[in-house]
């Protein structure tokens, strides 16, 4: 039985429960005697603890089993919660997101037993219960001691199964053989919990429990039956081994969700040989069958790295709303397949024609809308791992800080979500290293002991904007300058006529800290020239305000899609390139004779405003069709609160464009974020006017 097509789900699952347990236990940390939550925590750790059990990660289901057992005690008020046990808690939802990192990269959750957690569990369970004896250690210690206990039992119920198992001429020959090598043979009926999702799962793991004490002969129903779980809650199977009834019956119950095992010895009279020559070959392939399901499909846990990340939630309204337009586009296209050539040669104005090509027009922005709404996902699922984060660091550096997260419902293309996790990650380890100051200085500053991060996102316009502030003590400009200047990133004379602003952006140059020592959380310069350049892959811009003393602002703006965009399609040369609408301000007709220069770089004086000016047509290498002109047409584009005039030929309107990659064959300009192929087939690139800024 192939467990492994359950592997996806299993993982997305587990990402769910431990981000659960990670929420709930900084809730408990601060509200130990809360029992909802306590009863929350405790359900996710079953559930963990029968999912781990179900896909065989005896290490995995173990832990969570250990962190039930305290949970349990403290439902029933036996024990209080500590703050060593929370630690201890923390640490064990570590060493379950390890288990799971090693599954999804190997279908294997490796080596590591983290006995240390597990033994700090008993210890806190011992010293919780008052120095009584710990529940948890029944799950540590081998499943052998309970087994023993209820053999005599099991034996009586296997007994009367063992009067009405017939053995064919085949099963009763390999038992013979086996007997002949001093191995016993047993018959065994496993009982499953009532709860048990997977029965097939469960029963894959039984038979490989099996397999490494003895031999299947022979299993009631067969192993096809059982894959595909044409059975109640039991099954039966015989079995040869050297091992004792006890030790069999250990092997078996060391298998989660296993209610209970009944066993009983074969004994040889059962085994006496008489003719049944029709059943001998069904007989032998059935006494093979169940070992050769499991070796044959063992293996495909050993398959491809799993896909993970690659679904979404999507409300069931989104997808009734998206099936009627797909029905009214069917109408459309019946529409269009109706109007004849005659009726087109008749109507000289083609207006039945037109209005068809309108209706459609109209459904297909209507389907871009509603794929975009299905594919849009909450910030929350990157923002929620955060708490847990700043609760650590606030442990490692010593410094009281609190994060206050709003606007978690704010959607954002799922394509943006899955990249946009890293970028925030380092803003806010910035935050708590470098832009909090330590407890005693914020004392010393008339400032609150705790210091704030606040994480907020919005939706404006056609961009999602997401903000991290602080409420530090700022960016030392003075300190960032003569640091720059001691790297020879600028000199003194560029140092003097710069505003704060650009020195403040001299901080997302590669490399570059103000660090005075190196740490594991910051300081190596890799922070936010890696987020910089991340946020403009995905078309985004990031800033930073700062006031010194008052803490520091990072505003990070972001598309709200990466795949359809509304552009202005525009001609320069011979070729046609599309500038993404969200990024242009105005356009403008501008005289060749208020061109003005600053520093030998064209500028334009526009309503107050000096901004510079950019040829396309030299910087992509373009031949200028319009030679002498009176006036230029200039498209003014904006990055953050930064512009430039961008100068073009013509215009040809506004498109909406389905934006293609274009690859890695191609040493692509960051100039060009990618191509669309426009009505006619002609292929036009799209300008990045990040990077053109």
């Amino acid at each position: 039985m192939d467990v492994s097509q359950y592997l996806e789900i299993f993982i997305e699952e587990t990402k769910e429960h431990l981000q659960s347990l990670n929420e709930q236990l900084l809730v408990l940390e601060k509200e130990p005697d809360n029992k909802e939550t306590i009863n929350e925590i405790f359900r996710a750790a079953h559930s963990l603890k029968g999912m781990a059990g179900t896909m065989g990660y005896k290490r995995m289901q173990k832990l969570t089993h250990d962190m039930e057992n305290v949970f349990q005690e403290i439902r029933n008020e036996k024990m209080k919660v500590s703050s060593t046990l929370v630690d201890g808690l923390f640490r064990g939802l570590d060493a379950l997101e390890e288990y799971l990192d090693n599954i999804v990269n190997n279908q294997d959750e490796g080596t590591n037993d983290n006995q240390d957690i597990i033994d700090l569990f008993q210890k806190e369970l011992q010293a919780g219960l008052n120095g009584t004896a710990a529940p948890a250690a029944p799950a540590a210690a081998e499943p052998a001691a309970a087994a023993t206990a209820t053999a005599s039992a099991a034996a009586t119920d296997a007994q009367e199964l063992l009067n009405s198992f017939t053995l064919t001429e085949a099963e009763k020959n390999m038992i013979n053989k086996a007997r002949a090598q001093e191995q016993k043979a047993y018959i065994v009926r496993i009982n499953i919990q009532d709860t048990c999702v997977l029965k097939a799962a469960r029963a894959f793991l039984v038979f490989k429990a099996i397999e490494s004490v003895g031999e299947t002969i022979k299993s009631m129903p067969d192993a096809q039956a059982i894959e595909d779980e044409k059975f109640d809650f039991s099954f039966s199977v015989v079995v040869t081994s050297k091992k004792t009834m006890e030790e069999v019956q250990a092997a078996v119950m060391n298998v989660s969700e296993v209610k209970s095992v009944d066993i009983a010895l074969i004994d040889e009279t059962k085994c006496e040989t008489k003719e049944i020559a029709e059943q001998t070959e069904q007989a032998a392939q059935a006494a093979t069958g169940t070992a050769a399901a499991a070796q044959t499909k063992a293996p495909a846990t050993t398959s491809k790295k799993p896909v993970v990340n690659r679904s979404v939630r999507v409300d069931i309204d989104k997808l009734d709303d998206l099936m009627n337009l797909v029905s009214e586009l069917i109408i459309a296209k019946n529409g269009l397949v109706s109007i004849s050539p005659a009726d087109l040669v008749r109507d000289e104005k083609n207006s039945s024609f037109r209005d068809q090509v309108e209706y459609l027009e109209r459904i297909t922005t209507n389907i871009h809308q509603s794929v975009m709404k299905v594919r849009m996902v909450p910030i929350e699922s990157v923002v929620n791992r955060f708490p847990r984060m700043i609760r650590d660091l606030s442990k490692k550096l010593d410094k009281k800080m609190e994060l206050y997260m709003s606007g978690e419902e704010t959607e954002l293309d799922r394509t943006v979500i899955d990249e946009i996790g890293d970028p925030l990650q380092h803003i806010l380890r910035n935050a708590a290293d470098h832009g909090l100051e330590s407890n005693e200085e914020r004392i010393k500053a008339g400032k609150p002991e705790v210091g704030s991060i606040f994480l907020s996102a919005y939706q404006e316009g056609n961009n999602v904007v997401i903000e991290v502030r602080d409420d530090g003590h700022g960016i030392d400009v003075e300190k960032v300058k003569a640091k720059a200047i001691e790297r020879g990133t600028i000199t003194s004379d560029q140092a003097e006529t710069m505003s704060d602003k650009e020195i403040i952006d001299l901080l997302f140059r590669p490399s570059f800290s103000t660090a005075e020592k190196i740490s594991d959380i910051s300081g190596r310069g890799v922070g936010l020239d890696v987020v910089k350049t991340k946020i403009e892959a995905l078309g985004g811009s990031v800033e930073c305000r700062s006031v010194l003393g008052e803490g520091s602002t990072f505003i990070i703006r972001l598309p709200l899609t990466l795949a359809i965009i509304q552009s202005l399609m525009v001609v320069l040369g011979n070729e046609k390139y599309a500038i993404p609408l969200g990024s242009i301000q105005t356009i403008e007709d501008i005289p060749t004779t208020d061109i003005k220069y600053v520093e030998g770089k064209e500028v334009i004086n526009l309503r107050g405003t000096v901004i510079p000016l950019v040829r396309l047509d030299k910087i992509l290498d373009v031949p200028n069709a319009k030679q002498d002109q009176e006036s230029l047409t200039v498209v003014i584009v904006a990055k953050g609160d930064k512009q430039a005039g961008l100068i073009v030929d013509d215009l040809i309107g506004q498109l909406e464009i389905v934006i293609k990659s274009i690859g890695k064959y191609i040493n692509n300009s960051k100039m060009i974020s990618g191509a669309t192929i426009l009505g006619d087939g002609e292929i036009a690139l799209i300008l990045d006017a990040n990077t053109l800024v």
